[in-house]
Order: C-alpha cells, then structure tokens, then sequence
C-alpha cells in the first residue's frame, strides 16, 4: 500500500539525544560511568516520559543515591544541554515531505514538560500534522497501546503507514503491527528510503 502518513520519532532522529556525552563533559567519563552503573537514569527518564513530574522524579531519584545527587540533578537543570543539537537534514526532510503535503506525525518517548522546554527551543517541533507523545498518552514505545492509539486517532490503515526511529525495539514493534518501517542511522539512509518510497526526489531529500 502506498505511504499515507510518514512518521517520526524526535529523539536521535531529529534531535541528539546523548545523556552520557553531557555527563563525560560536566563530570568525567570515570563518574559518569560510577553513576549510571549505579542509578538506573533511563528508567528514571522512562517514568517521565510516561507522564511522570519532570523535577519530582529526578528530586526523588537524588535523594535515593545521595552520592550522585548533584549529578542526578543535573538532568533537571541542563537537560536542553543533553538534548542537542538538532540534525538538520532530517528537519529538511521533514520539511520537504510537508511541502509535497504528505502528512507527517511525530511519535516520541517525551514528557511534557521536557517538551516543552525543546519546542522553545526548536520550533520544527510545531510543524508536525500531528503529535503524539508519551507523556500525553500514557504509555511509552515500544508498548503496542502507543501505535494503536495513532492508529485509531488518525484513522489510516497502518500498512499506509511508514515510521522512522533508531531504536531497534520500537521498529520491530511497530513492525508487528503491519506498519512499514525504517531502522534510523542517519539522515542520509532515511532520504534514500523516502526517494525509493516515491514520496521525494532526490533533490528535495537533499
């Protein structure tokens, strides 16, 4: 079927999304490691992006490892710094299918209130047809409820539809669910797949 609605993911896609580079910058590669050997960060994010308080979850997570405290916190404090910078051939090509007026969603692991922190900061992110995130609907990727609730909202078949993301688990879940799917590594792979697609040319995917 062909593709009626391209999706994206944000972070690592159209925005870097590197926790660790922050810290090895600020702290140290040697505390950086110590601390997210101890203090499971991620999980800390995932509760966020589910809808979790943004501070209230890095404070509770602080005060569980004193140690790492300061350090914890700063996830709160610098996360626009760990959130950066954007990459800007996929915002082209983000861009480029909308001027050829194929519908484009965006479908992220994101709290909302670090969202909106990134949307003051990238406004790209107000162009999207359609927005579903995590922190809104409940549920991260790669549960299947995340794409079934896109489905039913958009109402498209979800074989017309063709997702990007650099995760591997969120592709093959959606995947599962008869959607066409691109494993992100790069801009450049996720042009070609666009062009092959038919839904740019080459000069636009440029």
């Amino acid at each position: 079927m062909s593709v009626q609605a391209v999706i994206f993911d944000i972070g690592n896609v159209l925005i870097e999304w590197q926790p660790e580079r922050f810290y090895d910058a600020t702290i140290g590669p040697d505390r950086r490691r110590s601390m997210f050997a101890d203090v499971d960060l991620h999980a800390m994010n995932d509760r966020v992006d589910s809808g979790g308080d943004f501070a209230g979850e890095i404070q509770r997570t602080a005060s569980e490892f004193p140690a790492h405290a300061e350090s914890i916190l700063m996830w709160h404090q610098h996360w626009l710094d760990m959130a950066r910078p954007d990459i800007p051939h996929s915002v082209r090509l983000m861009r480029a299918l909308r001027a050829r007026g194929v519908p484009v969603f965006a479908l992220s692991n994101f709290g909302l209130e670090p969202f909106a922190m990134a949307r003051a900061s990238y406004p790209f992110l107000d162009e999207f047809d359609q927005l579903y995130l995590s922190g809104a609907l409940g549920v991260t990727k790669p549960a299947p409820r995340i794409y079934e609730l896109l489905e039913q909202d958009c109402g498209i078949p979800p074989s017309a539809l063709l997702f990007t993301d650099d995760r591997a688990e969120n592709i093959a879940a959606a995947a599962a669910r008869g959607w066409q799917t691109h494993l992100f590594d790069g801009p450049e792979g996720w042009a070609n797949r666009l062009i092959s697609q038919g839904l740019l040319t080459a000069k636009e995917a440029a």
